[in-house]
């Protein structure tokens, strides 16, 4: 039977059509001239592979139930969290220990300090008595005025001027005197000044500390001198008179 032209090609409409399909069932291959297998065999080949990648299937373990692994996942979060929290407790005792450190360097530099500068008190006395008496010139005025230029940048600070009010946390009262007209106790002489470095006071200063008097306190002070005089004065003339 002959074959259209149209069979393996397009119609007029333009659509393309399928042609014969043509299947060598031959057993015998005639360009090797072996047998060739049969379909029923490939199929048992094919049967018997899938088999064996099921039987691989079977061998792996797969959890038992899907809340195993919701467990562990959970677990794992826990874990993170807890790490989590190691990290930031190490972080935080450092920095505090870094601080302490700190603190604690501070501390010593400041200590060592005060004592350098409170060997040098009796030699800053020295230069300001020779002030006082017009003995500080020469090489040594350059030399004592340099002193004290650099303890004053090393923190060191004088106090106690006459008039100040007296603070016993930082005045030594050698004397105290009656004085009128003043509200409060009141440093009426400086014997010697006092020094602090910071809020620590190396030296307490030494004065003499007023104390203020009511008005019949400063008429009785008044009086007691004439009334000394006026007491004498008639033994004098009864001796006389004798």
């Amino acid at each position: 039977m002959a074959l259209s032209d149209n069979t393996n090609g397009t119609t007029g409409d333009g659509e393309e059509r399928q042609g014969p399909v043509i299947r060598d069932n031959r057993r015998i291959d005639p360009e090797t001239g072996e047998v060739r297998e049969s379909k029923a065999e490939e199929t048992a080949e094919d049967t018997a592979e899938e088999a064996e990648g099921t039987e691989d299937i079977e061998g792996v373990e797969i959890p038992d139930t899907p809340e195993q692994v919701v467990s562990e996942a959970i677990n794992a979060d826990e874990r993170v969290v807890e790490l989590t929290n190691d990290i930031k407790r190490v972080q935080a005792e450092y920095s505090n220990y870094r601080k302490r450190v700190e603190r604690d360097r501070a501390v010593v530099r400041e200590v060592s300090t005060a004592q350098v500068l409170g060997e040098l008190l009796p030699i800053l006395d020295d230069i300001g008595r020779a002030r006082d008496h017009d003995e500080l010139s020469g090489g040594f005025k350059a030399v004592g005025e340099a002193l004290e230029a650099t303890v004053t940048k090393l923190g060191l600070e004088r106090f106690a001027e006459q008039g100040d009010e007296f603070d016993p946390n930082v005045h030594e009262a050698l004397t105290l005197i009656p004085v009128p007209n003043i509200a409060a106790q009141t440093v009426m002489e400086v014997f010697q000044p006092g020094y602090r470095f910071g809020e620590r006071i190396l030296r307490p200063a030494r004065v003499v500390v007023g104390d203020p008097i009511d008005g019949g306190e400063a008429a009785e002070a008044g009086e007691k001198p004439s009334t000394g005089a006026d007491e004498t004065a008639p033994t004098g003339n009864g001796e006389n008179g004798e």
